[in-house]
């Protein structure tokens, strides 16, 4: 009698199809094992082949890699075809990089330095800088080249012959005209033939970074919105316990003995307590829209920058609390220079919230809500848009609105429970805040 089901000590014929897939796994297993010890064996003799080889291979050019090439191919067609002119050519291109080999080697002895005067400047002010290269060495140096990258472009110097303990300076002028976050270094000396075939390079310093801080106007006291206060901002939520007074009312069980107002309660007959309105600390968020499509040209975008900093540097230096960001994030407020020094990094963004209410919720999302929201946006932003990032706060939160538009009329308007200020140049914007405020 026969049973489906295994029986328990009795052990199972495998079929030659198992016994296959069985023998394949462990083949299969014994392979891999051994290909991950092979690699872990030859990974390390890979990477210090490569870390001797790459510095060789970095030297040689693109031209001198279509030169190398070239005389391989030179002889190739020279052994192949027997001709001499190739053979001819061959020689001539073997010989030019040999000859270029002798002009990489060599070691320098430099102690080189850059300065820039000043560290930051105004757009549109003038920037010098200063390139000090030094031979710190016992021997003669003999001429070389250095360039130094600044912002996007490179300067090139000649860096004469140098006697142990000589030193020679290189003055240059740093292009300022707009505001930006200008990396100049790190400056190389280079080594190498006049054709460009071998090209050597030793880096001497890191990158030192020029601050081209927006033009900014510097606004009166009281042009910096609904946040000038004592002891905080008054709102019209009433309370039971604050410093603004605002009304009497009848005594409820549970109010502090200490509201009582005694000498009303003495002429009325009852106890009566003291309401007040609450006040709050002002807090100003400062949030600027960075957004490309926003933007009719690229001098309004830094028009609107400009006004970023001028706002900023205002609320600063009165000491109030102030948030400034972008799609880039949060800026140092900490002082005026600090967000003068953040304001270079503004660059255009490009797709980053679908709408102009979801990046002020995204980077607001962990602060409390502030007593003045300040948004500085473009003039191609949508009315909704701006409706709806109004929309974004409580009734206790003041919203400006303002919109630069170098085409536009100056001028105050009310958009929703929005204040607008239309602002078409910088020095228009002192005038616009003061009326605000009032």
């Amino acid at each position: 009698m026969t049973t489906d089901s295994p029986v328990r000590g009795r052990r199972r014929r495998l079929s030659a199809a198992d016994q296959a897939r069985i023998a394949a796994g462990l083949v299969g297993g014994a392979v891999a094992g051994a290909s991950r010890r092979l690699g872990a064996r030859v990974a390390p003799v890979g990477r210090t082949v490569l870390g001797r080889v790459a510095p060789v291979v970095r030297v040689v050019s693109t031209l001198g890699w279509i030169v190398l090439a070239s005389a391989v191919v030179s002889v190739v067609l020279a052994v192949w075809l027997g001709w001499a002119e190739f053979a001819f050519i061959a020689a001539t291109l073997i010989a030019a990089l040999l000859i270029a080999a002798a002009f990489v080697f060599g070691r320098s002895t430099y102690r080189v330095g850059i300065e820039l005067n000043p560290r930051r400047v105004v757009a549109g002010d003038r920037a010098l800088g200063r390139l000090t290269v030094a031979n710190s060495g016992s021997r003669p140096v003999l001429p070389t080249r250095m360039e130094l990258p600044v912002g996007d472009g490179q300067a090139d110097f000649t860096i004469p012959r140098l006697a142990p303990g000589a030193e020679t300076e290189e003055l240059f002028a740093v292009p300022t005209a707009r505001r930006a976050l200008i990396l100049a270094g790190p400056a190389l000396s280079v080594r190498g033939d006049q054709l460009g075939l071998l090209r050597r390079t030793h880096r001497w310093t890191d990158q030192i970074e020029l601050f081209v801080h927006p033009k900014t106007v510097r606004l009166a006291a009281t042009a910096r919105g609904l946040v000038r206060d004592l002891e905080g901002q008054t709102t019209k939520v009433i309370t039971d316990s604050d410093l603004a007074f605002h009304a009497l009312r009848t005594y409820e069980p549970g109010d502090d003995i200490r509201n009582v107002h005694w000498r009303t309660s003495a002429r009325t007959g009852q106890l009566m307590v003291r309401q007040y309105q609450e006040t709050r600390r002002s807090q100003l968020l400062l949030a600027f829209d960075a957004e490309r499509s926003h933007f009719a040209s690229d001098e309004e975008f830094e028009l609107g920058v400009s006004v970023l900093a001028s706002v900023g540097c205002q609320v600063i230096r009165e000491e109030t609390e102030i948030r400034a960001l972008w799609q880039g994030g949060p800026m140092r407020v900490t002082t005026p220079t600090a967000l003068l020094d953040d304001s270079c990094r503004i660059q255009p963004v490009e797709g980053a919230n679908p709408t102009l209410r979801e990046f002020l919720r995204q980077a607001t999302l962990r602060i409390a809500a502030p007593s003045l929201a300040v948004t500085v946006v473009g003039s191609q932003v949508d009315p909704a848009e701006l409706r709806g990032a109004a929309a974004l706060w409580g009734l206790d939160t003041e919203t400006i609105v303002i919109r630069v538009d170098e085409a536009a009329e100056p001028r105050l308007t009310r958009l929703g429970r929005s204040m607008l200020l239309t602002v078409s140049a910088l020095p228009e914007l002192p005038a616009l805040l003061k009326r605000a405020g009032r």
